[in-house]
């Protein structure tokens, strides 16, 4: 473990490691030649020295110096100083960002830029100091490896080096009860760093997780939507999933889904979102986008789903029970994590087409076809049908009615257009007294029917909601 007396790191010099500066991003590069000849210390630290040494390609390069964020903005115009935690700088390359972090100090002398909370979480720590108290403030052993760009070689304060070659995942210091304390979201990223580089992590390390599972209450929504982005669009949700559960970290995250999981109905519930999270990682693998708003659909569908049939026992019309039971779970949802409302618009409307798919009598199908969720709906419903919640045949029929030219569709849908043709045809109105033609025929929109306002509210939404979901697409 480091600790705050371990002053000598190990120091690995460039023939002795892998890192090559080809496989660095020229525009880190540019920002740690630059600041090096500013006078100031530069190092590419954290998680880019770590996968370059598993020959993995980093998402990106972070830089620690000794520079203040002022400074280094004077020396870069392209630079943008972000933060109120921890402030940062941003040097701006086209669309490549590279952050450039001051060292952090240990705040030994009860600074009074930093703000701790009585439980211990850090609020504010713009408290700057050595390379070496910098190391001893990060988080885990593998991201505390520097690479020095004054002699290219490998800096080692924590046994990091050590850790990558027994696939560990440790925290730094003696005491990971305060370490999680300090900031729970550590917690999170234990989760999603053993499940991205397939690390075990440490037993003294995972113990005490699940009693402080609680902690993530005290973390704000919108940085927990950041984290279970990272946590479910990296190419390892299912596994992310799993651990999540495991630890009791899930319940946290999504407490009316875990609630759910755990009483089980024919056992379909777990199986529809190891399928839906499955499927992200299959198209993370093949290269194709995947959709936040999807993703969230899957996580949040059970509560929805038992939601929606409670309230059709209860005679409420379907487009009601569906727009209403979104509406209770999504409002729910945002008090632990918070879902933009970019991705929370397509997220309600893939649940209300799906009674929607259910009716395929007239012109629906064609109407729906053209709907710009269409596509994520029906996705959402083959889930539904290969985890056993609906019939297949419905599917196929989707399926089958996307692939066909127009005749073959006509055919396919002339059957249920002449069932209701035999029905007989509407009696001509009659003449209504003046009082009921003043107050108008409200039967229609009572109904929830397809043509009547509850029926229109419960996936169209406003025009400004069509709007927004749209150019999401």
């Amino acid at each position: 473990m480091l600790s705050a007396n371990r002053l000598e790191p190990l120091v690995v010099p460039r023939p002795e490691h892998p890192i090559s500066r080809a496989n660095i991003s020229p525009n880190a590069l540019k920002v740690l030649n630059r600041l090096k000849q500013a006078g100031f210390q530069a190092y590419l630290v954290g998680g880019g020295v770590r996968d370059l040494l598993l020959g993995h390609e980093p998402k990106d390069f972070d830089i620690a110096t000794n520079a203040t964020p002022e400074e280094v903005r004077a020396v870069f115009r392209n630079c943008r100083l972000i933060g109120r935690r921890f402030r940062l700088a941003h040097v701006f390359f086209g669309r490549e960002i590279v952050e450039v972090a001051t060292f952090r100090g240990s705040n030994a002398g009860g600074d009074s830029d930093a703000q701790v909370t009585e439980q211990g979480m850090i609020l504010r720590d713009n408290v700057y100091g050595s390379i070496t108290e910098d190391a001893l403030r990060r988080d885990f052993t593998v991201n505390a490896l520097y690479y020095n760009i004054a002699d290219f070689s490998l800096v080692d304060y924590a046994g990091g080096l050590a850790d990558i070659e027994q696939g560990r995942l440790r925290l730094i210091g003696d005491d990971p009860v305060a370490r999680y304390r300090e900031d729970p979201v550590r917690m999170l990223r234990a989760v999603r760093f053993a499940c991205k580089l397939g690390f075990m992590i440490d037993p003294d390390c995972a113990a005490p997780i699940r009693e402080l599972a609680g902690l993530l209450g005290e973390i704000s929504p919108a940085r927990l939507f950041e984290e279970t982005l990272k946590l479910f669009h990296s190419g390892y949700a299912l596994q992310a999933f799993e651990k999540l559960r495991h630890y009791d970290l899930f319940a946290q995250l999504f407490p009316d889904t875990d609630a759910c999981l755990a009483r089980e109905d024919h056992a379909f519930p777990i199986t529809f979102v190891s399928r839906g999270l499955d499927n992200t990682d299959q198209r993370m693998l093949e290269g194709k986008p995947v959709a936040p708003a999807f993703l969230f659909a899957v996580l949040l569908w059970e509560p929805v789903r038992l939601r929606y049939q409670a309230l059709l026992s209860e005679g409420m019309p379907s487009a009601e029970a569906m727009a209403l039971a979104s509406h209770e779970v999504a409002s729910a949802q945002q008090r632990r994590v918070a879902i933009q409302k970019r991705f929370a618009l397509p997220m309600r409307e893939i649940w209300a087409l799906q009674p929607r798919l259910e009716r395929r009598q007239g012109k629906r199908p064609m109407v729906l076809l053209s709907h710009p969720r269409f596509r994520a709906a029906y996705d959402f419903l083959l889930l539904r049908a290969e985890a056993g919640e609906i019939d297949p045949e419905l599917a196929q029929w989707w399926t089958r009615f996307q692939a066909v030219d127009a005749a073959e569709r006509a055919k396919m849908l002339g059957g249920s257009a002449q069932r209701k043709r035999k029905r007989g045809r509407r009696k001509p109105k009659t003449a209504r007294p003046a009082e009921q033609q003043a107050g108008g025929d409200t039967g229609a929109a009572d109904a929830g029917g397809e043509g009547g306002a509850a029926g229109r509210s419960a996936f169209d939404g406003s025009a400004g909601e069509r709007a927004v979901g749209q150019a999401d697409d």
